[in-house]
């Protein structure tokens, strides 16, 4: 531990929490969020590996959920907003007709069966309305998600025109394969549902099927930083260890270096975020230890006015003197988290070229 970080008081580490929000509401809900801060980053220390998948799993599934109720909104109104004379208008490709029982209808890849009710009338639900307010809703979903999974789930630092290039690519053939397969029960359920519940049920299968397929290519386009750089570096060293080409060799070495500064930004960005919520975590605990350590105060100079029996007395006396240490303790855990903290944010502006946020 430096001089400086021990030279720290009591008030220069309860300083380093923000204070609470004065609504009793908020304030409950932030101090579980400390809480859960202080759990989550131990955990994360005891089980590296284990924990990086909870998060990327737990965010993934968040955020991919989170856009399919998003696209489900957006299609309870556009649609009705285009109108019945987009509803009304064909738009199919291929137009495959296919009968089931009493009911024909057409199946496509692109576009939608003009929705008919019972009585021969057209109604919203079908026809290029539905297919222009499907697509708008699955593309503003995606657009969400895009940022949300690069910056948060899997913390990327790559090319990010490359990345949503591909990410463009691949829910493209999403909607493709989605709209081939949701072409095929959708007028049936279109016949004999409303066209809000069909759509609800067309597009938690399009989010499903999506939610599946663009696990996938997000491991493609955001592979994990440390393993690509172990990866780089392995090839680098077989190609000098065999006496490659001096061409190939500097160009193994440009992507091996490539990689371990991508590695290091993520790894110092993940650090310095850890840090300061070790800080919070570090410090409620030390806070909680001195006000335990003012009640057991409190009630010896209680059980001592009122002459209360020997017994009692010499165990909140042994209560009483046990706290000192005990807050030293905390005291001393919660400027190491500080110190750290200092290096890590220190080392976050340095190596990710950003200012840190108070």
């Amino acid at each position: 531990m430096s001089e400086e970080a021990k030279q720290l008081t009591a008030a220069d580490i309860t300083a380093q929490l923000k204070p609470l929000s004065e609504n009793a509401f908020l304030r409950f809900f932030q101090k579980i969020w400390r809480w859960w801060l202080g759990v989550w980053y131990g955990f994360c220390d005891k089980h590296p590996k284990l924990s990086s998948i909870v998060y990327k799993v737990f965010f993934f599934i968040v955020f991919s959920e989170g856009v399919t109720i998003v696209q489900i909104l957006i299609l309870m109104f556009l649609p009705q907003l285009f109108g019945l004379e987009l509803a009304a208008k064909e738009f199919m490709v291929p137009k495959v007709p296919i009968t089931i029982g009493e009911l024909t209808y057409n199946w496509s890849i692109l576009g939608n069966e003009i929705n008919y009710n019972k009585a021969g009338e057209v109604i919203i639900g079908g026809g290029l309305g539905y297919f222009l307010a499907f697509k708008i809703a699955t593309f503003l979903a995606q657009v969400i998600n895009f940022p949300l999974q690069r910056n948060i789930t899997y913390r990327s630092h790559g090319n990010p025109y490359w990345q949503a290039m591909w990410y463009f690519i691949g829910w493209v053939l999403i909607n493709l394969f989605c709209d081939a397969i949701n072409n095929l029960w959708l007028p049936i359920s279109n016949y004999y549902l409303p066209y809000e519940v069909s759509s609800i049920l067309a597009m938690i299968a399009q989010g499903g099927i999506a939610m599946v397929i663009f696990f996938f290519i997000f491991m493609i386009i955001f592979p994990d930083n440390n393993k690509m750089a172990k990866k780089a570096k392995a090839k680098y060293e077989k190609l000098v260890a065999e006496n490659a080409p001096a061409e190939k060799i500097e160009k193994a070495k440009a992507k091996m270096e490539l990689w371990e500064d991508k590695a290091l930004k993520s790894n110092t960005e993940k650090d310095y975020f850890k840090a300061k919520s070790q800080v919070n975590a570090k410090v409620m605990s030390y806070l909680a230890v001195v006000k335990n350590g003012e009640k057991a105060d409190a009630k010896f100079e209680k059980l001592t006015a009122e002459n209360a029996p020997a017994e009692k007395l010499e165990k909140a006396k042994a209560e009483k003197e046990a706290f000192p240490e005990k807050i030293q303790k905390y005291f001393d855990s919660a400027v190491e988290a500080i110190q750290a903290k200092e290096e890590k944010e220190k080392a976050f502006h340095e190596i990710c070229g950003a200012p840190v946020a108070a």
